[in-house]
């Protein structure tokens, strides 16, 4: 029997909300930055990039952006406040509990997200999740973040060439598992079609357009307002 290789998306999957947005609000609301100059350039992105005019690379570089000129260290009381504040109590029992579902059963079990590794970390150690796929922030000379992104986005497409990688270290190929995405996303429909189980998480409408024509199982880990 293959081994069980589950995928787990993030934001809107796991967690109810987005890191990046939920980072942002909370970096405004600490002043860090400042909510007159940033507020209308990320609405202004939100827009491009819901236009097409703005590449996925250029929407999660914006974010990425916001780490620029610290380095790891210096960032990472806010990081822990910003963890324990804005992304804990959006973990559902919900979530939880299908996390640990898959754990009891001995899968191995990857967290895969578009949002950046310095921001999703604490969030897979608390869900127990022992693997990361994220995109990787670049660090310069000095250590600290340049605001850039290094190698390849873990975005659509990404998502795919990612697993592909992270899967060779394992010295693995994704044949050699029983493979299951929890999703979101239409913009995970690429990894959804390549594993065996592809399961749609409170869907976006175009997800769960695709899914019902496709006939994938879809569930609820909102937590209840």
């Amino acid at each position: 029997m293959a081994r069980a290789l589950t995928l787990f998306d993030l934001d809107h999957t796991l967690l109810d909300g987005d890191s990046d947005v939920l980072w942002c609000e909370f970096l405004m609301d600490r002043g860090v930055l400042e909510r007159t100059l940033f507020e209308p350039r990320n609405r202004r992105m939100q827009r491009e990039y819901g236009a097409g005019s703005a590449s996925a690379q250029e929407f999660c570089e914006f974010y990425v952006s916001t780490l620029a000129g610290r380095s790891h260290t210096e960032w990472e009381p806010l990081r822990r406040d910003y963890f324990a504040q804005a992304i804990q109590p959006r973990i559902g029992a919900k979530a939880l509990e299908l996390v640990a579902r898959h754990r009891n059963r001995g899968d191995t079990m990857v967290l895969t997200t578009a949002t950046n590794r310095f921001l999703t970390e604490l969030t897979a150690g608390h869900l127990g999740i022992g693997h990361l796929i994220a995109t990787e922030c670049e660090v310069g000379s000095d250590q600290r973040f340049t605001g850039c992104i290094a190698g390849t986005l873990n975005m659509r497409e990404g998502k795919v060439t990612r697993l592909h990688e992270w899967l060779s270290t394992q010295d693995s190929v994704l044949q050699d598992f029983d493979t299951t995405l929890y999703s979101d996303s239409i913009n995970d429909l690429p990894l959804l079609e390549v594993v065996q189980h592809p399961i749609g998480v409170d869907p976006d409408p175009r997800l769960a357009q695709e899914a019902a024509r496709r006939g994938w199982p879809v569930l609820s880990l909102r937590i209840a307002p």
